[in-house]
C-alpha cells in the first residue's frame, strides 16, 4: 500500500511538472536583463518584457517573465538601456527624403562655398531640368547677408534654380526660375515678399513668394516618392524613430504612405498633417478620420508666420536689428479664424506653425474664441518659438499643446539676440514655461531644417548647449527640462499629442511593441557624451528594423 501511494505520489508530481512545463506560453519574442524605461505612468524601470502579434504581452522582471514565456527568439539585453521607440513630434519626412537627392546647401560657410556645391551637384547631374538645393544660411556667413542671384544668373542663364534656406521660409532662385514663375519687382502678395535691390529682384523670396516658383517644379513621379521614402525611413531607424509626425502633407502621398504600409515595406508609423487646401479639407472632412496602426490622420497643418532668421516671424515689435520691419502673417486673421471654424466643426485637430510673438498671440486668441476653456481636442502650436509673458498662461487656459524643437534653440542662439534684443530673448525657446502649462511638452525636431538624429534634441532640451558643448553655462538654462521630461516628451507625450497614446509611447500590456537599444543610456550618460550616443538596435512590433 506504501509503495502504491509513493508511485502515485511520484506520478502526480511528474505530471505536476510536465503540466506546469506545458503552462508557458508561446510568445514571438522575449527581452530579459534589461535596463528598460517603460515610460509608465510611474515612469517604471523593469528588465524584462514579451512580445506577441506585434504588441508587449507582459513588462516586468526576468524571472516572472522567463517563468511565464517561451519564445522563438530570446535576447539577453546584458544591461542594455532601452527606451519606448522614440517619436518626432514634428517632421518633414516626406520632404527630407527628396531632399537626399538635391543639391546639400547645409553648413556652407559662404556664398561661394554654396555656388561651388551647386556646381559640383550639376557636374554630376548635367541632364537635371531644375537644379534645387537646400539647407543654407546666410547666418553661417562673414557678412550674414542674403546671397544674389547674380552668379547663378552667369553660369546656368538656361536652367532654372531654386536653393531653399535651412528653415523653408525663404529661398534663393535664378532669373530663369523667376521668369517661368513671372516674378518681376511689381510682385506682391499676402504673406510673401519679393526681395528688391536698386528696383530689381535679387533672387531671394521670402514664404508664399517661394510657392510661386516651387508650382513650376516637376513633380516626383511616384517611383521617387516610393524611393524618397524608403530612403527616410532606413536613417531614421538608425538613429531610434520609430514614429514620426510629418507636419504639411498632400492627398496623393498620405495614400502612398498607406498603400506602402499595406505593402509592408513603409513600416514607419506616421501621423500625417495635411496640408489645408480645398481640396483636401472636402475631402478628409467627408471621410473622417483614419487610424490604423501604421498611420493617423486626423489633423491639419496651417502656418501663421514665416521664420526668424530670414525676418518673416510675425513680431509685435519691430525687429531689434531692423527697425521697420515687423515680418508678417502668412494670412490674414479672418482667414485663420475660417480655417480654424472648419477644423472645429469638423472634429479635427488644428496645429500651426507659429515662429514670432504677434502669430502665437493671433493663433492663441483664434483657438480660444473656439476652444472656450478646458477640453482634449489638442490643438497644437508648431514650434512656440518666441511667446509673451502674457500669452503664455493661454496654453494652460484652453489645454493646448506646445510642439516644440529644442535644437532650433541652440542652433538660433548665435542670432537669435539680434533678432529679438536683449529682453524679448528670454521669451523665446522658452520650453521649461511652454511645459509648465499644462505639465507636458510634445519635442520633435523639424528635420531636414534640422539634423534627424533625436539626441541632438535630448542634449539641446536638457543641456542648452550646442554641438560643441557650448556656451559653458548652457542657454538660457532657466529653461531647460529634465532628462525624464525630455524623454517623455520624445515618446508618451508626443503619442499624447497625436491622439495615440493607447497605441504607443510606452512598453506597457497591450500597446505596440516598438523600442530601440542604446549603447548606453541617455538617463544617466555624461552630458556632453549626449549627441554621440549610438543605438545599436531599433524594433517595430517586435521586428527588428535596425
Amino acid at each position: 500500500m506504501k509503495k502504491l501511494l509513493l508511485l502515485s505520489t511520484i506520478f502526480i508530481s511528474i505530471a505536476c511538472l510536465t503540466s506546469c512545463k506545458k503552462e508557458k506560453e508561446k510568445v514571438d519574442l522575449i527581452v530579459h536583463n534589461g535596463t528598460i524605461y517603460t515610460v509608465s505612468e510611474d515612469f517604471d524601470i523593469v528588465n524584462a518584457f514579451a512580445v506577441k502579434d506585434g504588441k508587449f504581452i507582459a513588462v516586468g522582471n526576468n524571472s516572472d517573465i522567463l517563468s511565464k514565456y517561451e519564445a522563438s527568439q530570446t535576447i539577453d539585453a546584458a544591461g542594455q538601456a532601452i527606451y519606448p521607440g522614440l517619436i518626432d513630434a514634428h517632421a518633414h519626412f516626406y520632404r527630407y527624403g527628396l531632399g537626399l537627392k538635391i543639391v546639400e546647401l547645409l553648413g556652407a560657410e559662404s556664398e561661394q562655398e554654396l555656388i561651388e556645391r551647386v556646381i559640383e551637384h550639376h557636374t554630376k547631374n548635367p541632364e537635371s531640368p531644375w537644379i534645387m538645393g537646400k539647407g543654407w544660411d546666410q547666418n553661417l556667413w562673414e557678412n550674414k547677408e542674403f546671397p544674389t542671384k547674380n552668379q547663378l544668373d552667369e553660369l546656368f542663364p538656361d536652367t532654372p534654380v531654386l536653393l531653399t534656406r535651412i528653415d523653408g521660409h525663404a529661398a534663393l532662385a535664378n532669373q530663369k526660375a523667376l521668369d517661368l514663375a513671372g516674378i518681376s519687382s511689381k510682385t506682391e502678395m499676402i504673406g510673401g515678399k519679393v526681395i528688391l535691390e536698386n528696383g530689381r529682384p535679387t533672387g531671394v523670396l521670402i514664404d508664399n513668394a517661394i510657392k510661386l516658383v516651387t508650382a513650376k517644379v516637376p513633380a516626383p513621379s511616384e517611383e521617387e516618392s516610393r524611393a524618397a521614402l524608403m530612403d527616410a525611413q532606413e536613417n531614421c531607424f538608425s538613429v531610434g524613430l520609430t514614429s514620426l509626425v510629418d507636419a504639411g502633407l498632400e492627398r496623393n502621398i498620405i495614400e502612398l504612405m498607406h498603400q506602402m504600409h499595406q505593402e509592408s515595406s513603409l513600416k514607419m508609423r506616421i501621423y500625417a498633417m495635411v496640408n489645408p487646401t480645398d481640396e483636401n479639407m472636402a475631402h478628409y472632412f467627408e471621410k473622417g478620420f483614419y487610424q490604423d496602426e501604421y498611420l493617423t490622420v486626423r489633423s491639419f497643418k496651417i502656418y501663421g508666420d514665416g521664420a526668424l532668421g530670414s525676418r518673416g516671424a510675425a513680431l509685435l515689435q519691430p525687429y531689434h536689428d531692423h527697425n521697420t520691419n515687423y515680418g508678417f502673417l502668412l494670412n490674414t486673421p479672418e482667414a485663420f479664424d475660417e480655417l480654424a471654424k472648419k477644423m472645429y466643426d469638423n472634429g479635427f485637430q488644428m496645429n500651426t506653425h507659429c515662429i514670432g510673438d504677434s502669430a502665437n498671440r493671433t493663433l492663441l486668441d483664434i483657438y480660444a474664441k473656439y476652444l472656450k476653456g478646458k477640453n482634449d481636442l489638442r490643438w497644437r502650436i508648431e514650434h512656440a518659438q518666441v511667446v509673451s509673458k502674457e500669452d503664455m498662461p493661454k496654453f494652460a487656459s484652453y489645454s493646448i499643446i506646445p510642439s516644440v524643437q529644442p535644437t532650433h534653440a541652440t542652433s538660433d542662439m548665435p542670432w537669435a539676440g539680434q533678432r529679438l534684443g536683449p529682453f524679448r530673448i528670454k521669451t523665446a525657446y522658452a520650453y521649461k514655461d511652454l511645459l509648465d502649462q499644462n505639465g507636458m511638452i510634445a519635442l520633435g525636431s523639424d528635420f531636414p531644417v534640422e539634423h534627424i538624429n533625436p539626441m541632438y534634441g535630448f542634449h539641446a532640451a536638457v543641456v542648452r548647449k550646442d554641438a560643441r558643448n557650448q556656451p559653458e553655462d548652457g542657454f538660457q538654462i532657466e529653461n531647460r527640462i529634465s532628462r525624464e521630461q525630455a524623454l517623455k516628451g520624445m515618446t508618451i507625450w508626443a503619442a499624447f499629442s497625436n491622439f495615440e497614446e493607447n497605441l504607443k509611447g510606452s512598453i506597457e500590456t497591450g500597446k505596440l511593441a516598438d523600442f530601440v537599444f542604446f549603447e548606453k543610456d541617455m538617463m544617466t550618460a555624461p552630458e556632453n557624451e549626449l549627441r554621440d550616443l549610438k543605438v545599436t538596435g531599433t524594433y517595430i512590433g517586435g521586428m527588428k528594423v535596425y
